[in-house]
């Protein structure tokens, strides 16, 4: 999330929760094309742009809808040569890599492309995510750019502005892929919200962890957690820092709250639970003990088919969870 934020955020989601929609689906015909993004700002071109560049998860949603981009930026390839958790189904084969780290951008690279469209997520007003502040001004000359909320929304907030672009790129959302990863969408979220309803003293806590601390995100705060309170289920309440985000916590202090179940950031950059058994004090957790620990998509990719497991696997949770506290 760059600037005031920093680093230490890549390692847990953040953001705030005014959900923002802004600008319609710009048009797919032949002739001029524009897109007005979530900073208010319209991206234009004399034709729908085909050489697109993007950040790894927007380009996975993207392709969810049928459109395919030239490169990308950001999380796609994990040490063993993998797709990263945050690829989706790219085929990152097919795809350049300009950046796989916080920090990196192969602006050379991105020039030598021709770059018709750059699009990448937003997690704070104007900040773009992934495009580095010390290269950023070099980048956004070479082609119009797009930023979509991944914050300071919910998540079918933010899946509708993906598809919003996706259909001003060309994409077909009455496509029989598309229409039937909505329905699987919407009975996953009334799954959820049942098995909410079902088990109300069922709490949950958000956490990422690294090698020296334990982050605890306050839920308002994030696409998905915002929405998954929406559907009622119950989060602790971190007392955030300055950001406003999350609160850091030793792992001396690691138990200073106690819920049945803990979503744990997936993404590449955090540590995973089976890392942290030689930390006594995780261990000691009540949802721990019970085996209550399950993954946490920390960064959705944006559309129908890749939210709705995301909503099962957490109603899953709830449904099979017993009291840990």
């Amino acid at each position: 999330m760059g600037g005031a934020v920093g680093l230490g955020a890549v390692l847990a989601a953040c953001g705030d929760s005014d959900g923002k929609d802004s600008g319609a689906a710009g048009s797919k015909s032949a002739g001029p094309w524009s897109f007005k993004d979530d900073r208010g700002k319209t991206a234009e071109a004399k034709s729908v742009p085909k050489n697109i560049v993007a950040f790894t998860g927007v380009a996975a949603a993207l392709h969810d809808y049928g459109v395919e981009v030239k490169a990308v930026f950001g999380p796609t390839k994990t040490k063993d040569g993998k797709a990263d958790v945050q690829a989706g189904d790219l085929d990152i084969s097919k795809v350049e890599i300009l950046g796989n780290v916080w920090g990196e951008f192969n602006v050379e690279k991105y020039a030598a492309l021709g770059p018709e469209l750059l699009v990448t997520a937003m997690w704070e007003k104007d900040a773009l995510w992934y495009v580095p502040d010390q290269s950023k001004d070099k980048i956004l000359k070479l082609a119009p750019s797009v930023a979509l909320w991944a914050a300071q929304t919910t998540i079918p907030k933010a899946i509708q502005r993906h598809e919003d672009l996706a259909v001003s790129l060309g994409a077909d959302v009455k496509a029989t892929k598309v229409t039937d990863a909505k329905a699987r969408f919407e009975k996953a979220a009334a799954r959820l919200r049942a098995a909410a309803k079902s088990k109300p003293d069922i709490k949950v806590m958000i956490g990422s962890a690294s090698q020296d601390l334990f982050y605890v995100t306050l839920a308002k705060t994030a696409a998905d957690t915002l929405y998954f309170q929406e559907l009622g289920v119950k989060f602790v309440e971190p007392k955030v820092n300055s950001a406003g985000f999350f609160e850091e916590l030793s792992w001396e202090n690691v138990d200073k709250y106690q819920a049945d179940i803990i979503m744990m950031d997936n993404r590449s950059s955090a540590l995973q639970p089976g890392a942290l058994t030689s930390k006594p004090t995780w261990t000691q957790l009540p949802a721990v003990k019970a085996g209550q620990v399950i993954p946490r998509t920390a960064e959705p990719i944006f559309s129908y088919d890749k939210c709705a497991p995301i909503l099962d696997d957490l109603a899953k949770a709830i449904e099979d969870a017993k009291k840990a506290r």
